[in-house]
């Protein structure tokens, strides 16, 4: 009696095993499906992903051919403006020369009228000075002091040019 009630009791329990493993195997399964229909909606979001990806990569090209023909026809502009900005380069070097020149022609004819002891004076006052601050006073007072002890003034009708230069410039 006993091995029967052992085998009744081994069956018992192996069929209450056997309920909880069907359980445990539904509850997988049922999750295995959740699993699948994500990864085919997540499968179908790729699929559209990658074909919205693969329409802005034709896109982008589209725009970079047409960006680099753009470029092209902007070159000879560019060349245009760096020899533009050569040649007024080059109308500033000669308006520099030219402007002096005519200090040059302006003191020269001042050296020739003023008297012997005054050129000695200026002369000491054009030495190279050392610092740009001395040379900035220098400057003024030679251009200054000339115009007050009735020099011409031209340097003012020059003050005066650039002025107006400068107001048409803006």
């Amino acid at each position: 009696m006993i091995y029967q009630i052992s085998v009744a009791l081994i069956a018992v329990a192996f069929a209450v095993l056997v309920f909880f493993l069907i359980r445990t195997l539904k509850s997988a399964q049922g999750s295995l499906d959740n699993v699948s229909k994500t990864l085919q909606e997540v499968q179908k979001t790729i699929d559209e992903l990658s074909y919205e990806v693969k329409q802005t990569v034709r896109h982008a090209n589209d725009i970079t051919v047409d960006v680099q023909h753009k470029m092209k026809q902007i070159d000879p502009v560019m060349e245009s403006v760096q020899n533009l900005g050569e040649v007024l380069n080059e109308v500033t070097e000669a308006a520099k020369q030219v402007s002096t020149t005519m200090i040059a022609k302006f003191q020269t004819k001042r050296n020739n009228k003023e008297p012997q002891n005054k050129r000695a004076e200026v002369a000491k006052v054009q030495t190279t000075p050392a610092t740009p601050t001395d040379r900035t006073l220098q400057s003024y007072q030679a251009t200054y002091n000339d115009t007050a002890k009735g020099g011409k003034n031209w340097v003012k009708y020059i003050d005066l040019a650039a002025n107006v230069w400068q107001r048409m410039r803006k």
